[in-house]
């Protein structure tokens, strides 16, 4: 599938989905408690419904009721799977996964799409082997697929966390193991997410002690209590729309975003504030308003998902825009610093790449075709840069923003941007699919 976008005057109000990141923790503490959760206005995608198989695997069972999930755990006793689980392109999935096997007492195999088999897990296969487990991937390249024998009984272990999702993983099963867990973190990335994490974990009462993130300490034998959740708007989703705001001049009013809320991505409206955009908090959400952008150096390693939107934000700053100190964005569903840089490139940004991060410099970009990699935040990124470039900008395998954010395109087009999806194999190249 294609998007294809022309330059547009976009403005209006937008109604953010649900988290991600909250979703599928809810999933996975909702299958590890005793008794039936219910997780209200979930974020629906293919990420969200990755993790519900998965869960399901492993025991849970699942209602749809509305737009709420009904959940009945297995009480932090999860079955052997009856078959390889896939976890479909959820890194999420795959990491917590791999520590709900722990639980189980024999052998679970997960394996998932092209992306994930080559998405790295290795410290926390290392950190599973400290705590007990017997865990190796088949490849021996530490990356999927992955077998896992449990069961974990808990123990010392070091963590180099160059993604949250490792220690994330450690922190929602640890207190569940037979003996208590320490974890000494030597590196952490994306402590937003870890933040999350232990809001959870809060909720339900768990006790450990956290040295500042270098050392956390998990007392064993807890359990996790059925609960009621409704699911907070996803700021990483919001960020295009911010972006998009910042840079076309239109005010675009945000719903459904708590600003107390322990997401990371919420700092984006900072970076767009430094950068010169007008924020304001009104009753009905957060507006967003370009209002020229001065380029200026931004540490993302907090917010690495950020990084495709404030690339084009970058874009269309005076000067010079730094994203530093995000290397981990290098091994997300694509390496999303080469592919960015490369993409952009091709429309005529003045760009280059970093260890790092990314150098932009104010550029006045030209729609072309361009390649989304199969990567949902790549493809949403170059849509907003192609609702601000002259002429048609064409994005491939659009298909991937229904991991996280299929209703992407009805949004865009609700706020006034000329978007089409097309099917990349209609005769004579037509546009055969509907305009929302």
């Amino acid at each position: 599938m294609l998007i294809k976008v022309t330059k547009s005057t976009t403005h209006g109000n937008i109604r953010i989905p649900g988290s991600k990141s909250h979703t599928i923790r809810a999933l996975f503490i909702a299958s590890l408690a005793e008794g039936k959760s219910v997780i209200s206005h979930p974020l629906l995608s293919k990420d969200a419904f990755s993790a519900v198989d998965v869960c399901k695997a492993f025991g849970s069972r699942f209602e749809n009721s509305g737009e709420s999930f009904i959940v009945d755990g297995f009480g932090g006793a999860p079955s052997v799977p009856d078959d390889v689980v896939n976890v479909g392109n959820s890194g999420t999935t795959l990491r917590f996964a791999l520590m709900t096997a722990g639980l189980a007492e024999g052998y679970t195999v997960f394996t998932g799409d092209r992306q994930i088999r080559r998405r790295p897990v290795g410290p926390l296969i290392r950190s599973m082997k400290q705590l007990g487990g017997e865990v190796f991937s088949t490849r021996g390249n530490d990356m999927a697929p992955v077998v896992v024998k449990g069961k974990l009984k808990g123990g010392t272990t070091d963590l180099d966390s160059f993604t949250s999702q490792y220690l994330s993983s450690l922190l929602i099963h640890a207190p569940l193991l037979e003996q208590d867990t320490e974890i000494i973190v030597t590196r952490l990335n994306e402590r937003p997410y870890v933040e999350m994490t232990m809001w959870w974990l809060d909720s339900q009462g768990i006790e450990y002690v956290n040295d500042d993130f270098n050392r956390i300490r998990i007392k064993g034998r807890q359990r996790y209590k059925a609960f009621n959740m409704d699911i907070p708007g996803d700021f990483s989703s919001a960020t295009f729309f911010m972006v998009l705001a910042a840079i076309s001049g239109g005010e675009v009013i945000l719903e459904n975003l708590d600003m107390t809320d322990p997401q990371g991505d919420k700092t984006v409206l900072d970076y767009l504030k430094d950068m010169g955009a007008e924020i304001s908090f009104r009753k009905e959400g957060i507006a967003i308003r370009g209002n020229g952008l001065n380029g200026i150096e931004i540490d993302m390693n907090a917010t690495p998902d950020a990084l495709p939107a404030m690339a084009v934000a970058g874009c269309f700053a005076q000067g010079e825009t730094r994203l530093v100190n995000v290397p981990q964005a290098r091994m997300k569903e694509t390496d999303r610093i080469h592919v960015m840089c490369t993409e952009l490139a091709k429309m005529g940004a003045d760009i280059e790449e970093l260890p790092d991060g990314l150098v932009i410099r104010e550029s006045r970009l030209k729609g072309c075709r361009v390649n989304g990699h199969g990567d949902h935040r790549v493809v949403m990124a170059l849509t907003v840069a192609g609702l601000n470039a002259e002429g048609e900008t064409c994005i491939d395998t659009a298909e991937a923003v229904n991991i996280t954010f299929p209703a992407f395109p009805q949004l865009i087009s609700k706020c006034g941007g000329d978007i089409r999806l097309v099917r990349e194999d209609s005769d004579n190249g037509e546009d055969v699919a509907f305009r929302y």
